[in-house]
């Protein structure tokens, strides 16, 4: 099973692809998109830039499943608007391809990840590095981003077996993404399964400056085709 995982954002959009056979994660590829290249202000050109992006990952990397983190509610209602926005133009993105699509909330990724839902950006970082065994930590957005692809292959599973599991109780058609998730999945999670459940620019990570790779595959095997840059 391979999962995308999804770290939304207006400026910077986190993202990570991992593996998963049984219990075993293996890291595919993690970077971010940036709009910085679009017009200041330009709410729609970014979009855009979001948008296009999410639709190349996805015929790069071929993702069996999309994880997006759920947005907060913070003290500022415009960010949140815009946030919001870019979020939907990720999802709108995935959902376009026929990608079934789970979402978690940053605690419910931290809680799987770190073990404690107020764990620190660094600590989200270093523990997707232990747990993927990278040579170093990734960038914050990316490590957001495998951070929700660990928690989907660690919790997934299991959410959808109680949802399944209800929904068949009360005699209602299974979602199907549930159920997609049910039959492709192992009955293999992580120790911290039960926390976890309770509640125009590329730039990649770590191998080579971004210069010399637009969009990277960074510990993935075989050669990537290079994506083009986009200057809207």
């Amino acid at each position: 099973m391979r999962i995308l995982g999804i770290d939304p954002g207006l400026r910077t959009t986190g993202f990570g692809v991992l593996d998963v056979q049984g219990a075993t994660l293996r890291y595919v590829a993690s970077g971010v998109i940036q709009t910085a290249a679009a017009e200041q202000g330009h709410l729609p050109a970014r979009l855009k830039v979001l948008f296009d992006g999410i639709a190349e990952l996805t015929e790069r990397y071929r993702p069996e499943v999309a994880v997006v983190e759920i947005v907060f509610v913070n003290a500022n209602p415009q960010a949140t608007l815009l946030l919001g926005q870019a979020r939907g133009a990720c999802v709108t993105a995935l959902v376009a391809r026929d990608l079934p699509v789970a979402e978690y909330t940053a605690l419910q990724m931290k809680q799987a990840v770190a073990g404690h839902g107020k764990a620190a950006k660094a600590q989200v970082q270093a523990m997707v590095q232990r747990l993927l065994g990278l040579p170093a930590a990734p960038r914050q957005d990316a490590a957001d981003a495998l951070g929700l692809a660990i928690t989907h292959a660690h919790a997934g599973p299991a959410v959808a077996r109680l949802h399944a599991a209800g929904a068949e109780r009360r005699g209602l058609d299974v979602n199907p993404l549930l159920a997609h998730i049910w039959r492709a999945w192992p009955c293999c999670f992580a120790s911290n399964l039960a926390a976890a459940t309770a509640d125009g620019r590329w730039v990649a990570d770590q191998r080579r400056p971004a210069s010399e790779h637009p969009f990277g595959d960074q510990h993935g095997s075989g050669q990537q085709r290079p994506l083009s840059t986009r200057r809207l």
